[in-house]
């Protein structure tokens, strides 16, 4: 019963992982606001963090620490690489997203609009 819970579970942080990063494409692909496609990039990347943790979770893991008394637990470790690497890309989505946010406002005050079909039009 407890198994059949955690799969049940696990296959949802997947399914919620994957919906988020194709909210996220949906959002960067369809609208026309710069400010939407910066949000909707902004999901995307939070889907992948999500998605990345959830492949490396490990069911009872303990901690990669080789301490007195946990010779036998090797089997269940957490393989630290993937938790590592998310906490690193969140850093860096937070830059780029905050230099993306700088530029659309920059935009903005250039030519007064956020849309992108307005700006394709403009002569520089």
């Amino acid at each position: 019963m407890e198994n059949q819970m955690f799969e049940i579970l696990r296959y949802g942080i997947y399914g919620g992982s994957i919906s988020l990063i194709l909210i996220g494409l949906y959002a960067a692909l369809t609208k026309r606001s710069l400010i939407k496609i910066v949000i909707g990039l902004s999901i995307v990347d939070g889907g992948i963090h999500l998605l990345l943790i959830a492949i490396g979770y490990v069911k009872n893991g303990t901690a990669p620490i080789f301490s007195p008394g946990f010779e036998n637990a090797v089997d269940r470790m957490v393989d630290p690489v993937p938790q590592a690497l998310v906490l690193t890309a969140i850093v860096i989505g937070f830059a780029v997203t905050a230099v993306a946010l700088s530029l659309v406002i920059r935009l903005y005050r250039h030519h007064h609009t956020l849309e992108i079909d307005e700006i394709k039009n403009l002569k520089w």
